[in-house]
């Protein structure tokens, strides 16, 4: 297992076992070169992380930039979009012009593609010009473009904080949300299932295995949430949980608000409000990424971009043995923190 620093980022990058790789690429089946784990946590990312990591960890902030970093499926859609109509004077008509992706770019999007899964994808649809020069647009990094965008800039990452730029936290605005690890296992192997470019093709017990050993995208799952939880406290840290913003939207979008020096009245909040019930949320084309159907990376036969929103929703899933499972490894990592979800 070969181990390597890189040029302008600080921390040790080694390859997942062959063995290991092989295995996962049969039910991962967008990528065909193999995984990576990094620093002294392991995090988990496919090879092309590689490529981009001292890009992130160096990507030039603005002192008026906004995160919105989460674990994937822990409310990223649904926070983005409130973040920037709370940013943004509740501007729905310029919501609804522009796409989320646009207007909330997603910062390392690229490192989740490999070079040989947009390979293949371009050759498979040769026949449609156009769509294939809009699919490899999309996959490229997009850093320098995003030193072209004006102020104020708004970003989503999954990153750990450690992964992104050193002074984030001292420069920008950071909302972080946490949802229950079992909800975020069920969403991500659903969403794993649609994308093509990741492309799980495993049943959920053998997902549920691999997400909680660190073997799935941006894990170890607590490792990311300890770290943003460590910094709560920071002035420039909003720190949320998914099951707040289900609970009670009205009193987190205030907390939003105040964070983001903004202030709206009783009846502009409960508009906000209407916008983002997840009734209303599922058949907003600005947010449901509709994009990436268009260049063919979602596959239609599996669950929607926006599903459920579902609070718990993981015991339609877990059968005993998982429940079990789960209890015993969430206990294992919050036994050291005063870490607590509010539905646990």
């Amino acid at each position: 297992m070969s181990a390597r620093k890189l040029k302008n980022f600080p921390y040790e990058i080694k390859d997942v076992d062959r063995e290991t790789s092989e295995e996962l690429m049969k039910n991962f089946t967008g990528e065909y070169t193999g995984f990576l784990q990094v620093g002294p946590k392991g995090y988990f990312f496919p090879k092309r992380y590689e490529e981009e990591a001292a890009n992130i960890y160096n990507f030039q902030l603005r002192p008026d930039d906004t995160f919105v970093i989460t674990y994937p499926r822990s409310g990223t859609t649904w926070t983005q979009e409130l973040v920037w109509l709370v940013a943004n004077d509740l501007d729905y008509a310029k919501a609804k012009e522009n796409v989320l992706i646009e207007r909330f770019p997603y910062l390392e999007f690229s490192t989740i593609v490999s070079h040989e899964s947009i390979k293949r994808h371009v050759k498979e649809y040769k026949h449609d010009k156009q769509m294939v020069e809009e699919s490899k647009e999309m996959c490229k990094p997009h850093y320098a473009d995003f030193t072209k965008l004006p102020s104020p800039r708004f970003f989503k990452s999954h990153m750990p904080i450690s992964l992104l730029p050193p002074s984030l936290l001292d420069t920008c605005k950071v909302v972080f949300v946490a949802r229950d690890p079992r909800d975020v296992a069920v969403s991500f192997y659903h969403l794993c299932r649609l994308f093509k470019l990741i492309g799980y093709s495993g049943d959920l017990k053998t997902f549920w295995n691999y997400f909680i050993k660190g073997l799935v995208h941006f894990t170890p799952y607590f490792e990311v949430i300890k770290e943003a939880w460590a910094n709560r406290n920071h002035p420039n840290m909003l720190f949320l949980f998914y099951e707040e913003l289900s609970k009670d939207l009205p009193a987190t979008i205030r907390r939003v608000c105040q964070f983001l020096g903004k202030q709206y009245s009783e009846d502009q909040i409960a508009k906000l409000c209407e916008h983002l019930h997840i009734d209303n949320f599922k058949i907003n084309a600005s947010v449901n990424e509709d994009v990436f159907k268009a260049v063919k990376f979602a596959d239609e036969k599996e669950e929607p971009f926006i599903r459920r929103g579902k609070v718990g929703g993981w015991r339609d899933y877990f059968d005993e043995e998982m429940t079990a499972q789960a209890e015993r490894w969430i206990a294992d990592n919050l036994r050291d923190t005063d870490l607590r979800y509010p539905t646990m």
